[in-house]
């Protein structure tokens, strides 16, 4: 039920707000392209949410995710110009599949399975894959201050110690990742 009022919600401001920028993100794209209604009202905002000054987009763990569904598949890909892919090591063996379905160039291949290969040892970061529109494509590293790890790490024990740390400071979450960063920093923790 609310699923379906935020949908409603955004095809309403999608339609009136004029000239303003209107992006929905759609986390965890699996669980909604599994099931029908939701896939074909993703289907519905990639081919129309462009025409109103808008974005939609889709996060997922796998490429699979999208490529198995056969409502959304095409309508995601044929109009997404901006793809950005994390390591894709595990597809290595069955990557042409995805570099066709993605319509990928060789070059973007190669970048995509090269992302995390040769990282400086000295260095803590990941490398991400950004293509714009088929016309510009790198491998970028990001690099972030431990504190914004903390923030928005999905590992269990580490969400559980921060919860511990923001506890101590009343549920105050900034002020328990600065105490727990600077204890990590300090060997205490």
């Amino acid at each position: 039920m609310v699923t379906l009022i935020i949908m409603e919600v955004f095809i309403s401001k999608m339609r009136k707000l004029k000239g303003i920028r209107k992006i929905i993100l759609i986390e965890e794209a699996w669980k909604a392209i599994a099931r029908e209604g939701m896939a074909e009202y993703i289907k519905y905002l990639f081919k129309t949410v462009r025409k109103f000054f808008g974005e939609a987009n889709v996060v997922t763990q796998e490429v699979e995710d999208i490529i198995s569904s056969p409502v959304v598949k095409q309508a995601i890909i044929n109009n997404s110009d901006c793809k950005i892919l994390l390591d894709q090591s595990k597809y290595q063996n069955k990557f042409d599949q995805i570099q066709e379905l993605l319509g990928l160039t060789e070059k973007e291949k190669m970048q995509i399975l090269s992302i995390n290969k040769a990282n400086d040892p000295a260095k803590k970061y990941k490398e991400v894959f950004i293509s714009l529109g088929g016309q510009l494509s790198k491998v970028y590293r990001t690099e972030v201050s431990l504190e914004e790890y903390l923030a928005y790490t999905t590992e269990e024990a580490e969400k559980m110690k921060v919860q511990q740390y923001a506890e101590r400071f009343g549920g105050d979450y900034r002020k328990g990742i600065a105490a727990l960063a600077r204890d990590i920093r300090d060997n205490k923790s």
